[in-house]
């Protein structure tokens, strides 16, 4: 009870600040209650408040009294079958309650080990003040004094025997209640004492097991005391009493009713009625809301008058009068008044038939109506006749448009009403050129079309616009280089040097300056093309070698000497080229002797030129291949020396291959900007 008396007062605090509420704390407090007594579920409580505060407040009190009835069903089980074995703890209920029935055995536990009840074990809160309750209530069954209920005594009352200050002077005041000599202190019923020996809190006979509530009965504690309450519901209609019995709520008394002003109400068992103040005379009847309603007797009576005569209803009451003489339309009485004589309506022509003819009839007439009107006998005048409703389709070939007397013909766009004005001709819109190019004129409407490189436009549907060709999605690959806009077509160019436009007109063919002479090599360089470019290339053997051919140095023969032997035979040069980003893996130069000898020992290895390891080389049953080993992304030369060692029946062979390699840029595309064209 300590901590959530704590939380209360806390959130009481917070109530206080807000200034807003439309209920009390107590109020919130006591819905929460009533709902978990009327087995409510508290997480789904109705809102009784805008305020947060009271709802909190409703929701804990609910959940107080739910744990409240948890526990003490553990300590009935615990002092009824002395154990909980029976209890699963796979629900946070059942957790509750088995915590109440083991603490509970403990302190019975503590009882018959002949211990003290105010142990200092660190079970907890809620635990220990069980463990306490059920070791006092066994040892108090086991006192011979009886344990009725009586009424508790208020804190400021004095004993029966008088004044009791000579007693709590000897306590010099220290005793929260009463003082009963030589400085012990003890409590009113319904209190124990405090471990302190002063203070006094309140026994939850609840908790216990000591209340005297019936079946159906639950047990409330309060401060000093317990009281029952009735588990069931009265109903509708019904308040519980103080003494568990249902009473009728007077609901005319506490004005909860819904009567309106006009009605006075009555309580009966369970609910109220009510009744109308003002109470109706003769000749009225009182409707729902209590307003008096004359009655039509003429109507609601069979035959209320004598024959002979008519009845007339009158406010609260009617009259009896005599048949007077009642001519039907187209009649009047005569001169005399005893006789009904035809009335000729067409003496005034204008007022019955405008602009039409009158015809009179006995009793009535007519009207000879107009060519495109019709004579309605019921509003007795001619009505124009909707010609385009009565003959749907059969009177225009468009549409048709109703006139007084008559109709006229109407064609929709693109047409034009032919002379017989009913019928439609096709409207030539090309001839007033609506269109910028071309015009083509259909049935009913026109379309405009634009010659090849130019659209429609999606504006008006009528001006041709150029086609950007470069700019369309696909316009990056029309041209290999660059894409040239021009009005209703395109053109391609390449770079200025080392490049031509093909003869499909779109790609850049790449130019061989070397084989068109244009290169600017000397007599002793020979010429290489690469892509976009050439190159002018030239070597010269070493020392010791004879050069043999346009690529190729042989050694010359050795003289017994043993670094001369460890030279290459023969070193020869080669040139490649190959764009940027080739794939990695590619084999790109293969190396080897002319014809393989079963026994050979074959290795190949870079031994200069590749620093940046973008080349690798691996052997193959002829020889060697050097193959990419990285991307090269950046255009970039490089001068590469392999050696190719053989040992063949036991002599070893060295052959050198001085690869350049020249990796140049893929084929140059800039990108497509109308506003440089």
């Amino acid at each position: 009870m300590g901590p959530r008396v704590v939380l209360l007062c806390s959130l009481f605090g917070v109530l206080l600040g807000q200034g807003i509420e439309q209920m009390s704390i107590e109020g919130c407090c006591k819905d929460g209650q009533s709902r978990r007594n009327n087995n409510e579920d508290c997480a789904a409580l109705p809102l009784i408040s805008e305020s947060t505060t009271c709802r909190i407040v409703q929701e804990q009190c609910c959940v107080t009294v739910l744990e409240d009835n948890m526990c003490t069903t553990g300590i009935n089980m615990a002092k009824d079958q002395g154990a909980c074995d029976s209890l699963f703890t796979n629900t946070c209920e059942k957790k509750t309650t088995k915590m109440c029935c083991d603490c509970c055995l403990l302190g019975k536990a503590t009882l018959e080990k002949g211990l003290t009840c105010d142990h200092t074990l660190s079970v907890g809160y809620q635990c220990g003040l069980v463990s306490r309750a059920c070791c006092v209530h066994g040892a108090a069954d086991n006192q011979t004094t009886p344990t009725q209920k009586t009424e508790l005594p208020n804190k400021d009352d004095t004993h029966e025997n008088g004044d009791n200050s000579v007693l709590s002077d000897q306590c010099e005041g220290k005793c929260a209640h009463s003082c009963v000599g030589n400085h012990t202190c003890t409590c009113f019923q319904g209190y124990k004492l405090k471990p302190d020996g002063k203070s006094c809190e309140d026994i939850n006979e609840c908790l216990l097991g000591a209340s005297n509530c019936r079946g159906g009965e639950r047990c409330i504690n309060t401060e000093g005391s317990f009281r029952c309450q009735r588990q069931v519901s009265c109903g509708t209609g019904y308040e519980l009493t103080d003494n568990n019995n249902c009473k009728d709520i007077d609901e005319c008394e506490t004005g909860i009713h819904n009567c309106g002003p006009e009605f006075e109400c009555q309580n009966t068992q369970g609910s109220f009625r009510c009744s109308p103040k003002v109470k109706c005379g003769g000749g009225f009847i009182q409707d729902a809301l209590g307003t008096c309603i004359d009655i039509n007797e003429c109507v609601s009576q069979t035959g209320p008058c004598h024959h002979g005569q008519i009845c007339i209803n009158t406010v609260g009451s009617y009259i009896c009068q005599r048949n007077s003489v009642n001519c039907g339309r187209g009649y009047h009485l005569n001169e005399e008044g005893n006789r009904c004589v035809d009335i000729d309506e067409c003496k005034d022509p204008d007022k019955v038939c405008t602009g039409h003819g009158c015809v009179n009839l006995i009793g009535s007439y007519r009207c000879e109506c107009e060519a495109g009107y019709v004579f309605n006998s019921i509003s007795r005048i001619c009505e124009d006749i909707n010609e385009c409703r009565h003959y749907p389709g059969r009177l225009c070939a468009h549409k048709c448009e109703n006139a007084l007397g008559s109709y006229k013909c109407s064609c929709t766009t693109g047409f034009k009403l032919s002379v017989d004005g009913r019928n439609c001709d096709d409207l030539n819109e090309c001839d007033s050129k609506p269109c910028s190019q071309e015009c083509a004129n259909v049935y009913g409407s026109y379309q405009c079309y634009c010659r090849r490189g130019y659209q429609l436009s999606d504006i008006d549907g009528l001006t041709c616009e150029d086609i950007d060709e470069c700019a369309l999605p696909t316009g990056g690959h029309i041209c290999s280089y660059r894409c040239h806009n021009t009005p209703g077509s395109f053109h391609c160019s390449c770079p200025v040097e080392g490049y031509t436009l093909s003869p499909n007109g779109r790609s850049c063919q790449d130019v061989d300056e070397c084989v068109t002479g244009t290169h600017t090599c000397l007599v002793d360089q020979s010429c290489f093309n690469v892509q976009g470019e050439f190159k002018c290339l030239s070597f010269v053997c070493p020392a010791n070698y004879r050069r043999v051919g346009e690529t190729r140095c042989e050694r010359l023969l050795c003289n017994e000497s043993d670094e001369c032997l460890t030279m290459p035979l023969r070193i020869t040069h080669y040139y490649l080229t190959f764009p940027t980003n080739i794939p990695v893996f590619t084999n790109i130069f293969r190396m080897g002797p002319s014809q393989t000898v079963a026994g050979d020992d074959i290795q190949i290895v870079i031994t200069a030129g590749n620093e940046g390891r973008f080349f690798k080389t691996e052997q193959v049953p002829s020889g060697g291949v050097m193959s990419v080993a990285k991307l090269i992304n950046n255009q970039q030369d490089f001068d590469l020396s392999l050696e190719l060692r053989l040992r063949r029946y036991g002599t070893l062979s060295t052959y050198m291959a001085k690869v350049q390699v020249f990796v140049t840029q893929e084929e140059p595309r800039v990108p497509y900007n109308p506003l440089l064209e």
